[in-house]
């Protein structure tokens, strides 16, 4: 729980420092930020020290950190301005899948069922930190005079497009495979 609440207060400093324009500052922390919760799980799982409150804030601190990044990466202009890079629809998508998810595991876990992570939402987890940090790295290089984009090699450009889309898709996937566990436990 310490863990997970340090992963809440390492989000709120990296959105700061995104927002101030520190993004390779705010990449250093986020890639803290995203480490705290594998060592949270891990430990809780080996140690055997799952808790009522540590189901709940996990998720929440994941949720925080992904959408707050998503969120503050698109308020940044070069950001905007990068052809095929994140766009505010990606960012509707990112925001609704994790909405919805949430939504779905309260209404069946109320009812006693169990919609427990599936492979989908952890990969989608995984790709989502990466665009994330890729996205951070992409926009740390200097903006020169009459450019709107960051002055980055080739390769970072085509890799924080192929990070961002690579996310997308996974998020899409990823939440289709949770509605349609939804749909064969609540029918049951």
């Amino acid at each position: 729980n310490m863990l997970t609440s340090s992963r809440l207060a390492l989000s709120i400093l990296m959105f700061v420092l995104v927002g101030m324009g520190y993004y390779f500052v705010g990449l250093i922390v986020f890639i803290i930020a995203a480490t705290t919760d594998w060592v949270d799980g891990y430990w809780a799982r080996k140690y055997g020290q799952v808790t009522v409150l540590g189901r709940i804030l996990d998720p929440f601190a994941d949720k925080v950190i992904i959408c707050g990044s998503f969120i503050f990466l698109m308020a940044v202009p070069a950001m905007q301005a990068t052809a095929w890079g994140l766009r505010a629809w990606m960012v509707v998508v990112v925001v609704a899948r994790e909405m919805l998810v949430t939504m779905l595991r309260g209404i069946i876990e109320k009812q006693g069922g169990d919609f427990s992570a599936r492979w989908s939402g952890k990969w989608k987890m995984v790709l989502q930190c990466i665009a994330v940090g890729v996205c951070l790295f992409y926009l740390s290089y200097p903006i020169l005079d009459g450019q709107a984009v960051p002055n980055s090699p080739p390769w970072v450009y085509w890799l924080m497009v192929a990070s961002v889309w690579s996310a997308i898709v996974l998020t899409i996937y990823s939440g289709l495979i949770y509605i349609g566990a939804a749909v064969k436990i609540l029918r049951k």
